[in-house]
C-alpha cells in the first residue's frame, strides 16, 4: 500500500516547475503572433529531440538534427500557405523514418503528432484569439491537475497498471467534470451554447489519449521520462502530451465547432 507521504512525494517539485511553465505560456499566448509562433516551434523541438533519445539512444548525433528540423518545419508551416505547408510538416517523420534503425513506426507516428499539434495551437491563437487559446489550455491544465489530485486523494481502481501505474479510473473521471466546468464557464461568458460543455469533455478526453499513447510509448522503450529538462515532470514530451492530443484533436473537428473568431 503506498503511503500519503509517498503519494504527494513529486507535489513540490511539480508545483514549482509548473509555475513556471505556466508563466512562461501565458507570456507566449497574450503575446501571440511571431513571439507565439517561435515558442511553440521551439517545444515541438525540443520533443522531436527527446523523442529520438528515448527510441533510437544509440543514434545521438541524429538528435539535434532531427530536432531542428522539426522547429524549423512547424514554424515554416504557420507562414506558408496551406498547400506547401503540410509536406514540409510531414517532411520531418519521413526524413526520420529513413535514417532510424528501430522504432521507426513509432517515430514516425509521434513526429507527425508533434508537428500537427504546433500547427494546430498556431491556427487556434491566429484565428480564433487568446480567449479560445485559453480555454483551450484551461481544458487541457485542469484535466491533468485535477485527475492529480482526485487519483491520488480518492484512489480506486487503476485505469491501466501496466503502462501507466498511477492513474485511476477515478481521476480520469474527474478530469472530464473539470473540464465540463470549464466549457460551462465558457459557453455562459460567450454565449456558444452547452454544446461546449460536450466539446470539452471530448477534448479532455482527448488530452488523456495523448498521455496515455506517450505513456504506452514510453514503456515499450523502457524509459520513464523523455528527459529530466523539467523537475518534476520529466521533459517536454512528458509535461505536453496531453497538449498533443487536444491541439490534434481540435485541429481536426475545429471547423464543426460552435465557436467565433475573436474571443479576447
Amino acid at each position: 500500500m503506498t503511503s500519503s507521504s509517498e503519494r504527494w512525494s513529486d507535489l513540490t517539485a511539480r508545483v514549482g516547475s509548473g509555475v513556471a511553465m505556466v508563466v512562461v505560456g501565458l507570456v507566449g499566448i497574450f503575446m501571440g503572433g511571431h513571439v507565439f509562433h517561435i515558442m511553440v516551434a521551439a517545444i515541438c523541438g525540443v520533443m522531436a529531440w527527446e523523442l529520438m533519445g528515448m527510441l533510437n539512444p544509440e543514434k545521438r548525433e541524429l538528435r539535434l538534427p532531427l530536432g531542428l528540423l522539426v522547429g524549423c518545419a512547424t514554424l515554416a508551416s504557420m507562414y506558408l500557405p496551406i498547400g506547401f505547408s503540410l509536406p514540409v510538416l510531414l517532411a520531418p517523420a519521413m526524413v526520420g523514418f529513413g535514417q532510424l534503425e528501430k522504432h521507426r513506426t513509432v517515430f514516425m507516428c509521434f513526429t507527425v503528432l508533434i508537428v500537427l499539434a504546433g500547427f494546430g495551437l498556431a491556427q487556434v491563437r491566429d484565428d480564433f484569439g487568446f480567449g479560445w487559446m485559453m480555454w483551450l489550455v484551461l481544458v487541457v491544465v485542469v484535466t491533468d491537475v485535477v485527475g492529480y489530485f482526485a487519483g491520488r486523494a480518492i484512489g480506486g481502481p487503476k485505469f491501466w497498471p501496466k503502462v501507466s501505474p498511477k492513474k485511476t479510473w477515478s481521476g480520469t473521471a474527474a478530469g472530464w467534470i473539470g473540464a465540463a466546468i470549464v466549457g460551462l464557464l465558457f459557453s455562459i461568458n460567450t454565449g456558444v451554447g452547452l454544446q461546449l460543455v460536450g466539446v470539452s469533455i471530448a477534448m479532455s478526453m482527448a488530452s488523456q489519449m495523448g498521455d496515455i499513447a506517450e505513456s504506452g510509448m514510453k514503456r515499450r522503450v523502457g524509459v520513464k521520462d523523455s528527459s529530466n529538462l523539467i523537475p518534476g515532470h520529466g521533459g517536454l514530451l512528458d509535461r505536453f502530451d496531453g497538449m498533443l492530443g487536444a491541439a490534434l484533436f481540435l485541429l481536426i473537428i475545429g471547423q464543426f465547432l460552435p465557436i467565433t473568431p475573436g474571443l479576447n
